[in-house]
């Protein structure tokens, strides 16, 4: 019990530090569809990720406790490791099959957490969407658990150490929240199956996303918004 209070009040104090920051050297962030978000119980947030500063700053907007699963190398930097571990993240290597970290992720989930994952593996450097691994559905599929899609942008332009020096000169960034989804239905859960749903966990992303941001998947946005109209008009 001490040592859950003591996790609950080093995740707020690390919390309210990002909040101080992002108040100091970014405009917002503005917050959309905040509700999206379940009050209680497990949940993965899957975003799109463009800045080293985004598993701060999307747990940042919310308010209740999220776990970020972040890359391995984030832990060897010295402050941000500490802050990582403050937080509760934890390391996945991202050159190959981490299975220990599919392993925390499931706890994290089946705990009651909420669990932030990023499936594109790494920063966009051109900010385009791209494809993502099949981490993220599996432990989807194997906890049960909605899928809860984020967007953020703004955060693409944020330069390390330089924006320290700039207080409220930074740039806007906008997070949002989508509503909750699950994967497709499937039998049994094979590797074509965590592909396709991998594809639909990316489409949902990107439905959030500005088209300049929207990437591989744009295509897929409009040919979904197409089908949705057509539904609603009743003539599929």
């Amino acid at each position: 019990m001490r040592k859950n209070r003591l996790a609950r009040a080093s995740y707020w104090a690390v919390v309210y530090f990002i909040r101080l920051c992002t108040f100091l050297y970014v405009r917002g962030p503005k917050v959309e569809g905040r509700e999206n978000v379940p009050k209680t119980g497990g949940g993965i947030l899957v975003s799109n990720h463009l800045n080293n500063a985004d598993p701060c700053v999307i747990p940042g907007a919310l308010g209740r406790r999220v776990v970020s699963m972040a890359k391995k190398e984030m832990f060897k930097w010295p402050g941000v490791n500490i802050l990582f571990l403050m937080i509760g993240a934890f390391p996945v290597d991202r050159g190959g099959a981490d299975l220990g970290a599919l392993r925390e992720a499931q706890r994290t989930v089946n705990s009651g957490l909420l669990l932030l994952m990023f499936p594109e593996g790494t920063r966009s450097k051109d900010c385009q969407l791209k494809r993502g691994f099949a981490g993220t559905a599996l432990v989807a599929y194997r906890t049960g658990a909605p899928l809860i899609p984020v967007a953020v942008t703004g955060t693409e332009v944020l330069k390390w150490p330089l924006l320290f020096f700039k207080p409220f000169m930074g740039p806007s960034v906008t997070i949002r929240f989508g509503a909750p989804f699950y994967p497709p239905a499937v039998e049994r859960i094979t590797t074509q199956a965590a592909k396709d749903a991998t594809d639909d966990i990316m489409v949902h992303i990107a439905e959030l996303l500005p088209v300049e941001y929207q990437g591989e998947f744009r295509e897929a946005v409009v040919e979904r918004a197409v089908d949705a109209r057509q539904r609603a008009a009743g003539t599929v």
